[in-house]
């Protein structure tokens, strides 16, 4: 049975890209573990909601999760350049990203120590020309998509690292092909964000990263981590 669904407090429902009017409508969940199936949390919470035309959007975060891509902090013992290099990655609110030793001695595994370096090398060029991002341009999507606990961070994932999805364009695919409806994996925040996977033709992805740039979801009290993308119909 679908239900009413509205925008996250502090949030805007509605947003305006190439003069046309889209409502992003978040979806609230369980706690989602590595004990849940991705198929079965979009069955049951999205597609009671979906309709024609509609566009589902998951964070990566659960279908990571759902992947048993979660670690926890216990287990992760950073080595001494992991300790090193964290200390040079800038800390924002909006998520903790490398900027601690078990995000980066996960990112050293998950991508390798030479081009994890390397990046780092980069990323020191593009600050002494004040240029920002050069990091995750070298190091990839798979070091972009880890992230460790904030003070925001819901239970259980405030003791956890959770890394990059695993073929996020493939699962767009498959859940797309389960439901019916075009899906997209993202990777959203207040910052800007990316569209890791689209069951969709390639063209679009860009014209989704400006619909959901200012991240209508919420993954902490919120406990919505997949929205629809709707268009409004005059």
């Amino acid at each position: 049975m679908s239900e009413i669904l509205k925008a996250n407090e502090g949030k805007n429902e509605i947003i305006e890209v190439d003069g046309k009017q889209y409502q992003r409508l978040p979806i609230k969940t369980h706690v989602i573990t590595d004990s849940d199936q991705i198929d079965e949390v979009v069955t049951k919470y999205a597609v009671p909601n979906l309709q024609d035309g509609d566009i589902l959007f998951i964070t990566e975060k659960i279908v990571a999760c759902t992947q048993h891509r979660a670690i926890p902090l216990k287990d992760i013992k950073p080595r001494k350049l992991a300790v090193f290099l964290s200390r040079f990655v800038v800390k924002t609110p909006y998520g903790i990203g490398l900027a601690m030793p078990e995000t980066m001695e996960m990112a050293l595994r998950e991508c390798g120590t030479i081009r994890i370096l390397f990046a780092a090398f980069i990323s020191a060029i593009g600050k002494l020309f004040r240029r920002r991002g050069w990091f995750y341009i070298v190091a990839g999507e798979q070091a972009r998509g880890i992230d460790g606990p904030t003070s925001g961070t819901l239970p259980p994932y405030n003791e956890y690292v959770v890394l990059a999805p695993a073929q996020p364009k493939k699962v767009a695919k498959e859940l797309s092909e389960k439901i019916g409806y075009p899906v997209a994996i993202t990777d959203i925040n207040d910052i800007g964000g990316n569209i890791l996977g689209y069951s969709g033709s390639a063209e679009e992805i860009e014209k989704l990263v400006r619909i959901l740039r200012d991240n209508p979801l919420g993954q902490c009290h919120e406990q919505t981590p997949m929205g629809i993308i709707r268009e409004v119909k005059e």
